[in-house]
């Protein structure tokens, strides 16, 4: 059976999740496990065994390799054989619903036939994290499953049941009825830099446990795609289909991340693989053992990056921290007072780099917790106090709406918003400004990323309702950069527009 690949494109490349595995299930990371947590397992604290020597090691003290490394680790990584069942549609015949036929054949002949089930089987690999049997995977790996089985390094197999899942991130928690069993102690990866060592554990391809050695390539990586959440740590360490849910370790032996991804142009690896940090693991096994499933700190915002250029149109001196494009009205961050075009500089007196990192700390945060802010707003930084609430799971909202990187104005043509127009956008009732008619494929503004059907609803921060303001608010602007705020499918986006030239 081939081995299935989880795609997402980034430009030329392809986006392969390695965490998809030999005969697994497509798009397995995006389904649901309906009924399959095992509630006897929840609501209980877990011993996870934390390193206590996370020191610079002495590469002099491998002389005949790293075999002293990897091999005490080998035994804690398993592989994991999941089973879902899955229903085909049978294949609808053409003249089903020919009178001609039907006169002849009568109505036997439009009967449709039954699906058909099938069995679909994956391979992955999974982590012992405590002795009686907790294993940490990736959620994909076993999403969907009707049976899932555990195989150790010593050839024992076991029976596994799902304490809990968090396809946000793509943990899974499983349980397996056993005890003595050896276990990989948490590191801190906090502490990992670029250029460290370490080693990836897992079956690729189902062929058997096997190491292969890196060093880690980048720190709090958003790749934007593969999951929700994203801080992964990034590696050249040799990951493939069938690594999903394996081990990454450090020079001491210890976990450092649950390898997730690769991207990759053929399938295979190329040196770009991506591994879930521990600490941020850690915070969402915790939770599903507790709990069976995450709950999240939640404040009410879609927000994207500020680059140097947005930075200088408000005002900034330079680019980072996550720009509000829009407030949930009633939410949290409504009802503490920010506002749309404020720019989250300081989460808890620590820098926000962009807005995934904001993401991941307030879902890091409990419901009621207070999340202490600096934001800048015209010119001037203020501190604003969150009182956060529960995520809410059947919300979708992205994390970062899409943005663009302006350039002037030319070539780009808008008409007044009308209650029509407004209503076959999917608009509320009641938006205003300008829509955008036509776009100059070739234009500065096209490459900003201004498309048609685009609301412009600000010019430089103040309100347009119509072509006349609009017009007005661009005059003597011609060789200046321009800062338009968008209504895209009901979610709004600050762009910055600059001269040609």
């Amino acid at each position: 059976m081939n081995a299935p690949t989880r795609k997402f494109p980034i430009w030329p490349i392809v986006l392969v999740a390695a965490v998809l595995v030999f005969g697994g299930f497509v798009r397995a990371g995006m389904l649901h496990l309906p009924g399959f947590h095992a509630a006897t397992a929840q609501g209980q604290q877990i011993p996870l065994r934390i390193a206590n020597d996370n020191s610079p090691v002495s590469l002099g003290d491998f002389k005949n390799g790293f075999a002293s490394v990897i091999d005490p680790a080998l035994p804690a990584v398993v592989n994991i054989s999941s089973t879902k069942v899955v229903k085909q549609q049978a294949v609808q015949n053409p003249f089903l619903n020919d009178p001609f036929f039907r006169q002849f054949f009568g109505n036997q002949f439009g009967q449709q036939q039954q699906p058909q089930t099938e069995r679909e089987e994956s391979l992955g690999s999974g982590v012992i994290i405590t002795a009686d049997g907790y294993i940490v995977t990736n959620n994909h790996v076993v999403a969907g499953a009707s049976d899932i089985e555990v195989f150790t390094q010593s050839r024992k197999k076991y029976k596994a049941q799902v304490v809990g899942t968090d396809p946000r991130t793509d943990i899974a928690l499983l349980k397996v009825d056993a005890g003595g069993l050896p276990t990989l102690a948490f590191d801190d990866s906090s502490k990992l830099k670029v250029g460290d060592l370490v080693f990836a554990i897992g079956d690729p391809f189902g062929i058997g446990e096997t190491a292969t050695m890196g060093i880690v390539s980048a720190t709090g990586r958003a790749v934007g795609g593969i999951e929700h959440y994203e801080n992964f740590i990034q590696t050249d360490a040799a990951i493939n289909p069938g690594n999903s849910g394996g081990a990454l370790i450090d020079t001491h032996g210890n976990l450092v991340g649950i390898n997730t991804a690769i991207i990759s142009g053929g399938g295979g690896n190329e040196g770009v693989g991506f591994a879930i940090p521990v600490d941020m693991a850690r915070e969402i096994i915790e939770q599903l053992a507790e709990h069976g499933k995450v709950i999240r700190g939640y404040m009410g915002v879609h927000i994207q990056s500020v680059s140097p250029d947005m930075a200088k149109a408000f005002g900034l001196s330079q680019g980072g921290g996550a720009l509000i494009g829009d407030v949930t009205p009633g939410g949290p961050a409504a009802k503490a007072g920010l506002q749309r075009g404020d720019i989250i500089l300081e989460l808890n007196d620590t820098t926000i780099s962009g807005p995934d990192d904001l993401s991941v700390r307030i879902s890091e945060m409990a419901p009621g917790s207070v999340a202490h802010l600096k934001v800048y707003r015209d010119g001037h930084t203020q501190e604003v106090d969150v009182t956060l609430g529960t995520y809410p799971e059947e919300n979708n909202q992205p994390g970062a709406p899409e943005q663009g990187e302006g350039a002037a104005l030319q070539g780009l043509h808008v008409q007044n918003l009308t209650p029509d127009i407004t209503q076959q956008l999917g608009l509320p009732s009641g938006t205003s400004g300008v829509v955008v008619t036509d776009v100059d494929p070739s234009s500065p503004a096209a490459a900003a990323g201004v498309q048609h059907g685009d609301v412009i609803e600000e010019v430089d921060r103040k309100a347009v309702h119509n072509v006349e303001e609009f017009r007005q608010a661009l005059q003597g602007r011609a060789k200046q950069p321009v800062l338009l705020l968008i209504n895209r499918g009901g979610n709004s986006v600050f762009v910055v527009v600059e001269p040609q030239g």
